[in-house]
């Protein structure tokens, strides 16, 4: 693979295959209890280069908050500074080799071990740095902070103070900051002016390492696609400092609150909590904090995925304090107006949406009036009906296939897990007698390579062939996720030379497959499927 020539992103054109596998930042194989943008990193770029991946797909990168969780950042615009590679900062002089020692488990991340550990290593690159270490870096820092001015002051002063209030929500906090009463922010920021530093020096160790692994990927013809999550959390400095964006009541408090109405799995429905956006407020500036908030991700990556998409039709809002997710109702999203006024600030839309869920006629529409590739995951397929969406003869070319997601069971457990006649409908559907599952994780993944999808991606774990302890995140389940880290001697087997083959025979070189697209395989497979 090579990074010359034009770089093709979504939406893909008819004649565009490739592939990439899916692996959050966090579970690298780093060596200080979390996977960073270090060295590790620009080795799993390299493993993909060489198995012949053009895309790597990570989760949000934001700055995590309660659980963990990348999709409750508590900015849209800062980067998690746990991702801060100690290696790289040794490299720079900021970091001593002693500063740097200590012995995490490599098969998880034990946050409440790495989180003072990484606090601690920045607390004294800031110093080193403050005290004259790295003088070069130094015209480069003041430019991040004029560049990064209209986001990153007011989230130092959040980060700061909701370390001085013991990690409160910041509702919670006194009045005259809730409010954000200019004298009081005055006072916060002269108060805690170093404090303040650091949380700006922190992100711009970061963002320069991102940069530099984005630099690095592009040399190897891999893409970085990215995660925007639809709402933001409610304890964010995106709505302390920006509540004219949100339905909120005059002391800050939403109004509603975002969820799903029931369904099949759920007879009352979910209740996430996000405030819900003022659309009219977002609208009548022109949608800037919202463009301004894809340009920042789009700083380090080169697609993103749309999570929730269906929110931009429209969303269910619950109102707040509501117990379940059953009193809610639809309100319209911004629609068609959005995209428009997206394309024309960025000439494009480089997005995947992640149209899964209670997908209406309004959704799909709005997805290819832009031509967005869809999402198309392939554990959904095989309830036994043949207008199935996520069975292969029913994709489009202008669509990623996934094996599954970071919300689904790795395809060991998944099809560990199947009923029986579920098992049934996926052999029938490869044509193939059932062998158990050693051959289902590769016989799902042949399924998708093979597909006429545009992308095909797969989680490392299954490229590995990993059970139930790799999942990476249980939806509904409080604690326990995101923790999941693949070792180093995993990456050495014969799994990757196995996908380059893989690879090749599906004609996923990231080009034109001209001719060869038809006869690829499962559009014109017959659907043998049984029922209960």
């Amino acid at each position: 693979m090579s990074a010359d020539g034009p770089v093709t992103v979504p939406p893909f054109p008819p004649e565009y295959r490739a592939s990439g596998l899916l692996l959050h930042v966090t579970s690298l194989p780093a060596p200080y209890g979390i996977g960073d943008l270090g060295p590790s990193a620009f080795s799993w770029v390299n493993l993909l280069h060489d198995a012949g991946q053009h895309w790597w797909q990570s989760l949000p990168l934001g700055p995590t908050g309660y659980g963990n969780s990348p999709y409750q950042p508590m900015s849209s615009f800062a980067g998690n500074a746990l991702l801060i590679s100690p290696e790289s900062l040794r490299s720079d002089g900021l970091l001593s080799e002693k500063d740097c020692e200590s012995h995490f488990p490599s098969d998880f991340v034990d946050y409440d071990a790495v989180i003072p550990f990484k606090v601690r290593l920045l607390q004294v690159a800031w110093k080193h740095f403050k005290s004259g270490n790295c003088t070069d870096l130094r015209p480069e820092y003041h430019e991040f902070l004029n560049k990064h001015e209209h986001w990153l002051n007011d989230y130092a002063l959040f980060r700061v103070l909701k370390a001085k209030y013991d990690g409160a929500y910041y509702l919670d906090w006194p009045e005259d900051l809730v409010q954000r009463r200019p004298e009081a922010l005055a006072a916060a920021r002269l108060e805690l002016a170093d404090e303040i530093d650091q949380v700006c020096f922190a992100q711009f160790l970061l963002f320069r390492q991102g940069d530099q692994l984005k630099t690095y990927a592009h040399s190897k013809g891999v893409r970085l696609i990215g995660d925007l999550p639809f709402f933001v959390s409610p304890d964010s400095s995106d709505v302390w400092a920006n509540p004219e964006l949100f339905a909120l009541d005059n002391r800050r408090r939403p109004t509603f609150v975002a969820g799903v109405p029931p369904d099949y799995f759920s007879a009352q429905g979910q209740l996430w909590g996000n405030p819900v956006y003022n659309w009219d407020a977002i609208r009548a500036s022109g949608y800037r904090w919202s463009i301004d908030r894809i340009r920042a991700l789009l700083a380090h990556v080169d697609a993103i995925r749309l999570d929730h998409f269906r929110g931009f039709a429209a969303a269910w809002h619950v109102p707040a304090g509501a117990p379940t997710a059953q009193t809610g109702h639809w309100v319209s999203g911004p629609g068609a107006d959005f995209f428009g006024a997206v394309s024309g600030e960025l000439g494009g839309l480089p997005f995947i949406v992640e149209d899964l869920g209670i997908i209406t006629p309004d959704v799909r529409s709005l997805r290819d009036q832009f031509q967005l590739p869809g999402t198309r995951v392939l554990q959904f397929a095989f309830d036994g009906h043949a207008d199935n969406p996520y069975l292969p003869h029913n994709f489009v070319s202008n669509t990623v296939v996934y094996t599954g997601t970071h919300d689904n069971a790795p395809t060991r457990e998944w099809y560990e897990e199947l009923p029986d006649y579920e098992r049934q409908n996926f052999w029938n559907y490869l044509k193939r007698a059932p062998v158990g599952y050693p051959d289902a994780v590769p016989a799902l993944m042949d399924l998708a390579w093979s597909s006429k999808a545009a992308l095909a991606v797969a989680p490392l774990q299954d490229v590995l062939d990993l059970g139930a302890e790799t999942r990476m995140n249980v939806p509904g389940r409080a604690a326990g996720n995101w923790r999941w880290r693949v070792r180093q001697e995993m990456l050495s087997g014969s799994a990757f030379e196995w996908l380059r083959k893989l690879t090749e025979t599906s004609k996923r070189s990231g080009a034109s497959a001209g001719s060869q697209e038809g006869s690829l395989g499962s559009e014109s497979m017959s659907v043998a499927v049984s029922r209960p």
